[in-house]
């Protein structure tokens, strides 16, 4: 396997193993420190695996930042596919190791996504619309013409507490199929039946993130 694909493994193993693993033993966002305790986990997993293996693969560690940057142009689409694979493989191994501790310790929980019922459409639009905030972030703080780009782990880490900070009440925040679908797994019941909502709408909230930035840079 090539060494960029390890890394998104890697990577993506660490944002849900301490994303979820945030959410999961501090008892789940149910106040204002919990909701900012998780959604600093999230992203400060996102900065310190930036700069470990962002010179490696790019630090994607998501398939809506991948098929994002493939409609960018910016790589082809059997690169881009298997970082997806990738990914998704890596979201499993970190649910595992969380599965593995929390049941351990008698804690319920794998960190997955779920929204209340009734709440379908404020879930799509959510993920959707912060989704796309999210990779166009991404887009345009790793542009080579972007003379700060060595801030862009940064930049893209606070983007992520930000979202986080606000669509925790909404779904649990995911903006990442690979980090919703193994929490979903390992969870099973109404969060599996909800999976297809964040697969869908942030690959379309990439897609609509690309495009934008497509725009602005022509």
């Amino acid at each position: 396997m090539k060494k960029n694909l390890i890394a998104e493994a890697i990577g993506t193993m660490v944002l849900v193993l301490m994303g979820c693993g945030s959410a999961v033993f501090n008892g789940g966002a149910v106040s204002v420190a919990a909701v900012l305790t998780i959604a600093f986990a999230f992203g400060f997993s996102v900065v310190a695996m930036a700069y470990a293996i962002g010179h490696i693969s790019g630090c994607h560690i998501n398939p809506a930042v991948t098929l994002g940057v493939f409609l960018a142009g910016r790589m082809s689409g059997k690169e881009a596919a298997a970082y997806m694979v990738a990914q998704v493989a890596g979201a499993f191994v970190g649910s595992g190791i969380l599965y593995c501790i929390a049941s351990n310790m008698g804690v319920e929980g794998t960190g997955a996504n779920q929204y209340a019922e009734g709440q379908l459409l404020s879930a799509l639009v959510a993920e959707f619309v912060f989704t796309s905030i999210f990779v166009f972030t991404v887009l345009g703080a790793t542009s080579r013409s972007n003379h700060a780009s060595n801030w862009a782990g940064l930049a893209i880490g606070l983007c992520l507490v930000l979202v986080h900070i606000v669509c925790i009440p909404i779904t649990g925040t995911s903006v990442n199929p690979a980090r919703s679908i193994a929490p979903a797994v390992f969870a099973g019941g109404l969060p599996l039946l909800q999976l297809w909502v964040f697969i869908v709408a942030p690959l379309a909230g990439a897609v609509l993130a690309a495009m934008a930035w497509r725009m602005l840079r022509k």
